[in-house]
Order: C-alpha cells, then structure tokens, then sequence
C-alpha cells in the first residue's frame, strides 16, 4: 500500500514509518519541512495521490486555546479534503485518552473538534486515543513548575512507551478501518505526581515536588479516571518502573 504519515518525522511518526517501510510498503514522510502543509494545503494533492492511507500525527505548534483550536481545524478540514478527491481509504489520527471527558482544556478541546471533522467526512477512520508517553514526563513536570518546585496533580494516569504507540499504530494502519475510538495505554498505572518525581530523581533534577489536586493539566482538573484508558484498551508491553531506570535528560532544544 501507499501509506502518507502527516508528521512522520517526529517522535512516533518516524518511529512507524520505519516500522511500515520495513513491511514493504511505500510510505511517505510527510511534514513542512519535506514540502506538505496541512495549514496552507501545500503538497496535499501531491502527497495522496495514489494513497490508500493516510496516518494525522501532527501537533500544533502553539497549546494556546485559540491556537491550538485554529490549528486542528484547519488542518482538519484541509486533510479532508485532500483525501476525498484523492480517493483515500482509511484515515488514522492519534488524539488523547480522556479528550471527551476533560473539556476545559483548551489542546483537547481542539482534539474533539478536529475528530468531529474526521467523523463527518464520510472516509472510513480510526480514532486511535494514546495516554501520555514516557517521553512527556519532563513536559509535564514544566507545565507545573513553580520556582524550584513542581506542581503535579495526584491522579493516575497510564503511561506508555513511544515504541509501544509505534507497534500499536501498525496494527491499526494495516488493518480495517474500524470508524470508531480505540485506546492505547502502558501495562501500569501509577500516579502523575510519583511518575513525574522517579523520573526526575532520575536525571538529577532535585526540586521539590508538591502534590496538589488543584493542579491542572493543560488546563483541566484531574481525578483518577481522566486520563485512564478503559479496560478494552491495547497495552504496551513495556512498563514504566522499568523505563525510567534508564530514562535520559530530554535533548536541549537548539
């Protein structure tokens, strides 16, 4: 198949492009930088001709509500059309376990509303939600960050490895599209605040953390079902009391 991952050279789209070139297929690594925008629609007509699938990992470049909002939208609305007058059989996104459940966050408040357009336009699609993975943890101890302290909510969550996301997306890519939500979690649950302090711990950050259930999360607050999977969910296989002995300092941003 003729497979277009939009984003394919971050995190988890370089990660599954790997992964499907390597089951033979001809996979194109689509982002701005190799001449495919979603916002102004450059390079869309280009890339799917000829796709039967087309995997949406893209993020926005800004969280800012009204941002983050116009982002997905317009994206959205462009990756749809392209995919229509193209033919496109089967279109994945990957969004957020508990988007529908925490709408005061603005990020997944543009998740909902850029689902809601894959929804109504009549391609075939899976909705992949995906926890926090592993790889977010300093992310998430900054969103919190007060001084020399960090802020963190109590509630569990249940987080999974990008390679775990990476398998589970190739499942989904090269199976039937199933026009509905599936979730995607790690093999543990554990606690925001205890997650994000073992993997700082880790790397030598000493600041304190202070747990606080008013603490939000991109603008939500949490109890301890937000941002947990249902028991249907895919699992990773590997844990994060695991990950986090060898866990690394993210890279310096350049």
């Amino acid at each position: 198949m003729k497979i277009v991952v939009i984003g394919g050279t971050g995190l988890i789209g370089s990660k599954l492009v790997k992964r499907l070139q390597a089951k033979g297929h001809e996979v194109v690594a689509a982002s701005p930088s190799s001449g495919v925008n979603t916002i102004t629609g450059e390079g869309l007509a280009e890339a799917f001709a000829g796709a039967q699938v087309v995997v949406d990992l893209a993020n926005s470049p800004s969280f800012e509500d009204k941002a983050v909002m116009e982002f997905f939208q317009k994206s959205g609305r462009n990756l749809m059309a392209a995919e229509t007058a193209a033919g496109v059989k089967h279109h994945l996104a990957l969004s957020v376990v508990g988007t529908d459940r925490l709408p005061e966050s603005g990020y997944l408040r543009a998740k909902l509303a850029q689902e809601k357009i894959i929804k109504e336009s009549g391609i075939p699609y899976t909705l992949v939600h995906s926890t926090q993975f592993f790889e977010f943890m300093f992310g998430i101890a900054q969103s919190g960050a007060q001084g020399d302290k960090v802020h963190l909510s109590p509630a569990m969550m249940q987080p999974i490895f990008s390679e775990d996301v990476a398998d589970a997306l190739v499942d989904f890519v090269l199976g039937v599209p199933l026009n509905k939500t599936v979730e995607i979690a790690g093999p543990e649950k554990i606690r925001m605040a205890d997650a994000v302090g073992k993997y700082l711990r880790q790397i030598g950050d000493a600041r304190e953390i202070v747990v606080d259930r008013q603490t939000r999360y991109f603008g939500a607050i949490l109890d301890d079902s937000s941002l947990v999977p249902a028991s249907a969910a895919w699992l990773g296989k590997v844990s994060y009391s695991e990950w986090v002995k060898t866990a690394t300092p993210p890279p310096r941003a350049h």
